[in-house]
């Protein structure tokens, strides 16, 4: 890379590592929209106050033909029957160039894992920042990694890239969030026993030679949108079915996050039959007793500054219902007399603060937005 490259990218950079001015704008490409997580994306970018009249720049498969998004999504679909704007929007064929041309900042891959592994360092290396929602930088140790049997394991290119990722949990780390050019888009299930557990790790409270057991249900959405034998009607209704069992991919997010070791934690996801939304149940037992006032009084102080974390009074339990097509995360807790038996009850949707919601969020923390605009 040419010195002048090198001092313009560090020239960019600084700049936004300054104070956002007010009235901060952002461009911004999505790629991977036709999916679920891909549609709710289009749907709060299309929304959003700080991309009023400037729409993301929405892409598609580079040997494909423009298709108008709301063919696809017809749920975004304008009362004159076209899309948003104009005429309406179109998913266009990816190019580097389309984006060059554009002046993209930003650009949020909903892709699978192998495409971001492909694409990230690229995109990179044209100087865009990136969003991604796969689980292809989320993990900082090869151990963890493992699971996905990246065959770019231990390059040179990986390494590097993988040295810039940050993982996109703002309510854990919100400044290295603002200033980074990758950023690893948090798991559902992972975004929902993290946050529940983080203030009570945090304090030394849990008893971990006595284990953590989180107990987690997803709807059939969090598989993703293709079919599988696994997720189409006839196996999924009326049904609950473990899976991924001490093999989840989630799991090295927990390890990492919450600095634990593999026997520390059990995490069981579930398959619930319903079509979207995550309840982890936690069970855990604290090395002192503690009254509920003052196991409460901990999240609201961990959580003070997170807008888009609810924590609920003691001995109140969230819902499904109550977090479904939000951008929350709820926290509630229950313990038990002997003040050292502990359940935890965290819920979100999955596509949402679990996804794109998260995704909005920590696009709003990069471009200087307020980390709520767009989401409340």
């Amino acid at each position: 890379m040419s010195s002048l490259k090198k001092n313009s990218k560090a020239a960019a950079k600084a700049e936004r590592d300054r104070s956002p001015e007010p009235g901060a704008r952002c461009s911004v490409a999505v790629m991977g929209v036709s999916g679920y997580a891909g549609m709710e994306l289009a749907r709060l970018l299309l929304r959003h106050p700080a991309l009023a009249g400037t729409p993301p720049l929405f892409l598609g498969r580079a040997e494909g033909t423009p298709e108008p998004l709301a063919r696809v999504h017809p749920q975004l679909m304008d009362n004159n029957g076209t899309g948003f704007g104009p005429g309406g929007l179109s998913i266009q064929p990816f190019s580097w160039e389309l984006l060059r041309s554009r002046g993209i900042e930003v650009l949020v891959l909903a892709t699978p894992h192998e495409q971001s592994r492909e694409w990230v360092p690229q995109a990179l290396e044209h100087g865009l920042r990136v969003i991604d929602l796969s689980g292809a930088w989320r993990l900082t140790g090869a151990s963890n990694r493992a699971v996905y049997k990246f065959s770019d394991e231990g390059s040179a290119v990986a390494t590097a890239v993988q040295a810039k990722a940050v993982y996109g949990m703002p309510e854990l780390h919100r400044d290295e969030i603002r200033s980074a050019d990758l950023i690893a888009n948090p798991g559902c299930y992972a975004t929902s026993i993290i946050l529940a557990l983080k203030p009570l790790v945090a304090a030394g409270w849990i008893d971990l030679d006595r284990g953590i057991v989180a107990d987690s249900k997803s709807g059939v959405s969090g598989a993703g949108k293709a079919a599988t034998a696994k997720t189409h009607f006839m196996h999924a209704a009326d049904n609950l079915s473990a899976y991924g069992l001490f093999s989840h991919r989630h799991t090295g997010e927990l390890l990492e996050q919450l600095d634990l070791n593999a026997e520390q934690i059990v995490f069981t996801p579930h398959l619930l039959p319903i079509p979207r939304g995550i309840l982890s149940t936690i069970y855990i037992g604290f090395t002192d007793p503690h009254q509920p006032s003052d196991v409460e009084a901990l999240y609201r102080r961990f959580f003070a500054q997170s807008p888009l974390v609810r924590v609920f009074p003691a001995a109140q339990l969230p819902q499904i219902q109550y977090s479904v097509n939000t951008n929350y995360c709820d926290i509630g807790f229950h313990l038990a007399d002997d003040g050292r038996r502990c359940v935890i009850v965290s819920c979100l949707d999955n596509l949402l603060k679990g996804a794109a919601g998260q995704a909005v969020q920590n696009l709003n923390l990069m471009c200087g937005f307020k980390e709520t605009d767009g989401l409340i």
